[in-house]
């Protein structure tokens, strides 16, 4: 009810909307640190390949969660082939994971939330159940998805085995064997970065959800810490929610804030 109340006393309906240069930043977010880090593995300069693979990952995830809910400034079709190459690039099916992250929004913390299933655990835990989640993930949304929706995540997965194929077998180019590593290790901490970090000890808050105010911390983050606000206001994309913030700060500053880091 009270996130209801705050759709008409919270001013958001002016952040939807994003003007040619928002989108074009937006599709290439992730497109830098994707490329630095094919340098850096390159020179077999790992840590720093790493790096850069993990903000390629978390930029590539703002990407994929804005197409989730359609906020990319770009048309619906559009948003459905953005999601499929990145399913490619990331591995796994980014249709998937939409189906199961818009129940999450329907049954936050619940028992049909499958996304949010690290959340009450203890943090080692979150990432010992990383390698399951994604599996879970895919399980789930074949099973609920529709027509449509399961043709989608059937081609992304025959993409990603054709990928797979590729680089393991008939290729032999190192960058793309660790790139597709690097993707396999992120798919596999998603548990504990994308879901625990946010959700962790929330049962008994009123929005159940973590956020961040500190601004060193949204930039470097990319905005993606922004959970309370993003569950409020999904339609609003992830580059304007410390806008946001800022709005629901003024209108009621006795709300808690629980963060994330």
């Amino acid at each position: 009810m009270r996130s209801h109340l705050l759709l008409e006393q919270v001013q958001w309906k002016d952040l939807v909307q994003l003007g040619r240069t928002d989108v074009i930043s937006e599709l290439l977010i992730s497109l830098p640190w994707l490329l630095v880090s094919f340098i850096f593995a390159g020179f077999q300069w790992y840590l720093l390949a790493l790096f850069c693979s993990f903000m390629f990952f978390l930029t590539g995830l703002r990407q994929v969660h804005n197409a989730f809910h359609f906020a990319l400034g770009i048309s619906r079709p559009a948003t459905h082939w953005v999601m499929f190459v990145l399913s490619i690039i990331m591995l796994g099916s980014m249709h998937a994971v939409q189906i199961n992250h818009l129940r999450h929004h329907h049954h936050c913390m619940q028992e049909e939330d499958i996304e949010a299933k690290s959340a009450t655990m203890k943090w080692w835990q979150a990432l010992l159940f990383g390698p399951i989640f994604p599996l879970m993930l895919h399980k789930k949304a074949f099973e609920v998805g529709s027509k449509t929706q399961k043709k989608w995540m059937s081609a992304e997965l025959v993409a990603n085995l054709i990928v797979l194929f590729l680089v393991f077998i008939i290729l032999d180019i190192g960058v793309l064997k660790y790139h597709v590593s690097a993707m396999l290790i992120g798919q596999c901490m998603t548990a504990f970065f994308a879901v625990w970090t946010v959700h962790h000890d929330t049962e008994d808050h009123i929005y159940m959800a973590r956020t961040v105010r500190n601004e060193f911390k949204r930039v470097v983050t990319y905005n993606m810490f922004y959970h309370v606000e993003h569950h409020l206001f999904p339609a609003v994309p992830t580059r304007r929610l410390h806008i946001l913030a800022k709005r629901l700060d003024a209108h009621d500053p006795t709300v808690e804030i629980r963060h994330v880091f």
